[in-house]
C-alpha cells in the first residue's frame, strides 16, 4: 500500500470520525431530550423494550450481511471484474437487497402478529399488563424500521466500497435528528409514541441521504434473486455464521431486558443511559476508524497483501488504545457531573443520576475492549473467516448470561453492566490472540511499547483528577464536568506529547 493510499485511508477515517461524533452528540442530544420528558420512568423501560425486537430483526437480517458478508464479496467482485459497468457487481447487490426486503419483511410481520406474546413471555415479564400492552403497540409500530434499514444497509455497503463515506456517515446523523424531532415537538402530545414514530422517520431519511451518492454510480438493477450465483452464494456462507454470532448478542440483549424488567421502574432506562455514554467516545473513535479501515483491510485480504493488512491493523489498534485508555479513566472519575450536565432535568431527578452513575462505573471500563473488538473483528471478516470471531462471540455471550444471573442479586442492574464488561474483555483478548498467526504476528512489541508510553500519562491524568474532584466538590457541574475534561485532557496529551511524539506523528502519517 503507498503512502497515498495511507493518507487517503486516513482523510477517510478522519472524515468518519468526525461524522460519528456529529452523529453521537445528536444521539446524546436526542437522549438528553427524552430524558427530560420522561426521566427513567416506565413509558421509556416500555420504549426501549420493545427496541428489542426490531433490533433482532435488523441485525440478524441486514447487519450480518453488511458487516461481515457483502463488503468483501462485493469488494472482490468489483476488483476482478473487467467490465467498466460493473454488471456482475450490481447483480450480486440487486440479489442482496431483493433477498434482504425480503426476509425482513416476512419477520417483520411475524413478529407484529405475535407481539403481544413475545412481550409478556420473553421481553419484558416483569412489566405490569398495561405496561406490556404499551411496549407491544411501540414494538408493532416500529417494526417497519427494520424493513428499511435492511434496504438502507446493503446501499451503505456499496458505497463505502467504492471508498464513498460521507453519505452513509450522514445517514445516522439523520436518524438521530428525526428521533429528536419526534421527541420535541410529538411526545408532549403523543407520548411515548412520538419517539416510536421519530424511529421509523428517521429510518426512512437513513435510506433517502444516500441514493444520491448510490444513483451517481449508474446502478444496474435488476428483480433477480440470483440464488444460483456464486458471488451471493458466497455472501449467504459468510453471513451464516456471522447470524449466529448476532443472535446470540441479541438474544442477551433480550435477556438484560427481561432480567432489568423484574428490577423496578428505571432499572432498564438507567442502564440505557448509562450504555449510550460509554458507547460516545466508543463510536467517535472506534466506529470512525473501524469503518475507514473495512474496505482496505478486504482490498488487502482480497490480493494476499498479508505485510501491508498487518500494518493497517497494528496501526488502528494502536491509535484507538491511544485515544480509549484516556478516555475509560475520565468517563469513570467524571461520570456524575457528566451525566447531571446531560440529563438532570425535568422528569430526570437526582435519583436517575445515582441510578445511571452505578450502571456507568461498570460498563465504563469494558469501553478499551468494546472499541478494539470494533477494529479486530473487521480484520477477521476482510479475511472471509466469519466463523471465529462467531464461536468467540457466542462464547462470550454466554459468559455474559451466566454472569448476568451471578452478579444479579449482589449488585442489581449493575450486575448485568461488569458482566457485559468482563464478557466483552474476554472476547476481545481472545480474538487478538487467534488474529495473530493468520496475519504473521500482530506486531505485539509495538503495540506494547504503545502501552508502556501511554500509561504514564493516564495515571498521572487519574491523580490529578481524583484530586480535581475533591477541590470541586461544591462546584457546579457544569463547571466540575468541562473543567475535568479539559484539565484530564491536558495532563495526557502533556505526557503524550512528552513520551509518544514519534509514535502519535507515525499514526497521523499512517492512518
Amino acid at each position: 500500500m503507498t503512502i497515498a493510499t495511507r493518507r487517503q485511508m486516513a482523510r477517510s477515517a478522519g472524515l468518519v470520525s468526525i461524522l460519528f461524533a456529529a452523529s453521537r452528540l445528536l444521539g446524546l442530544l436526542r437522549e438528553v431530550v427524552i430524558a427530560a420528558r420522561f426521566g427513567a420512568g416506565a413509558d421509556l423501560d416500555a420504549y426501549l423494550a420493545a427496541f428489542r425486537v426490531p433490533d433482532l430483526i435488523f441485525y440478524l437480517a441486514a447487519g450480518g450481511a453488511l458487516a461481515s458478508a457483502f463488503i468483501p464479496t462485493f469488494t472482490a467482485c468489483l476488483a476482478r471484474e473487467d467490465d467498466p459497468r460493473r454488471r456482475a457487481a450490481w447483480r450480486l447487490a440487486s440479489s442482496v437487497a431483493n433477498l434482504m426486503l425480503l426476509v425482513t419483511t416476512a419477520l417483520a410481520i411475524g413478529a407484529a402478529l405475535l407481539a403481544r406474546p413475545l412481550v409478556a413471555t420473553l421481553i419484558a415479564p416483569g412489566f405490569s399488563p398495561a405496561q406490556q400492552a404499551l411496549t407491544a403497540q411501540l414494538m408493532t409500530l416500529m417494526l417497519l424500521a427494520p424493513i428499511i434499514f435492511g434496504l438502507s444497509g446493503i446501499i451503505m455497503g456499496i458505497l463505502n466500497s467504492f471508498q464513498h463515506f460521507l453519505a452513509p456517515a450522514l445517514a445516522p446523523v439523520l436518524y438521530n435528528l428525526l428521533i429528536l424531532l419526534g421527541a420535541w415537538f410529538l411526545a408532549p402530545t403523543l407520548g411515548v409514541y412520538g419517539l416510536a414514530i421519530g424511529v421509523v422517520a428517521g429510518a426512512l431519511a437513513h435510506l433517502l441521504v444516500q441514493m444520491p451518492a448510490l444513483l451517481r454510480r449508474r446502478p444496474l438493477y435488476s428483480l433477480a434473486l440470483g440464488l444460483d450465483n456464486p458471488d451471493v452464494r458466497e455472501v449467504g456462507r459468510l453471513m451464516g455464521p456471522r447470524v449466529l454470532g448476532l443472535a446470540a448478542v441479541q438474544i442477551n440483549f433480550l435477556v438484560s431486558a427481561n432480567l432489568a424488567s423484574r428490577l423496578g421502574a428505571g432499572s432498564i432506562s438507567a442502564l440505557n443511559y448509562a450504555w449510550l455514554l460509554m458507547l460516545l467516545p466508543q463510536g467517535i473513535i472506534a466506529q470512525g476508524i473501524a469503518t475507514a479501515i473495512f474496505p482496505t483491510l478486504s482490498a488487502q485480504a482480497a490480493r494476499g497483501q498479508i505485510a501491508a493488512l498487518r500494518s493497517t491493523l497494528n496501526a488502528a489498534l494502536r491509535a484507538v488504545l491511544w485515544l480509549t485508555v484516556p478516555a475509560t479513566v475520565g468517563l469513570f472519575i467524571l461520570r456524575v457531573p457528566i451525566i447531571q450536565i446531560f440529563f438532570q432535568r425535568g422528569q430526570f431527578t437526582a435519583d436517575s443520576t445515582a441510578m445511571t452513575a452505578y450502571a456507568l462505573a461498570f460498563f465504563a471500563f469494558g469501553l478499551v475492549a468494546h472499541s478494539l473488538l470494533e477494529v479486530v473483528t473487521r480484520a477477521f471478516f476482510a479475511l472471509h473467516d466469519t466463523w471465529t470471531p462467531v464461536k468467540i462471540g457466542i462464547g462470550a455471550m454466554a459468559l455474559n448470561l451466566i454472569l448476568s444471573l451471578l452478579l444479579l442479586r449482589p449488585l442489581s442492574f449493575g450486575g448485568l453492566a461488569l458482566a457485559n464488561t468482563v464478557a466483552t474483555t474476554a472476547e476481545t483478548l481472545l480474538l487478538l490472540w487467534l488474529i495473530r498467526p493468520r496475519v504473521d504476528g500482530l506486531g505485539g512489541r509495538r503495540l506494547l511499547a504503545s502501552l508502556g508510553r501511554m500509561l504514564p500519562g493516564t495515571l498521572a491524568m487519574a491523580g490529578v483528577l481524583l484530586l480535581f474532584m475533591r477541590l470541586a466538590a461544591d462546584w457546579t457541574p457544569w463547571l466540575t464536568a468541562i473543567g475535568g475534561i479539559l484539565l484530564g485532557g491536558a495532563v495526557y496529551a502533556g505526557f503524550a506529547l512528552l513520551l509518544g511524539r514519534n509514535e502519535l506523528r507515525s499514526l497521523l502519517r499512517r492512518g
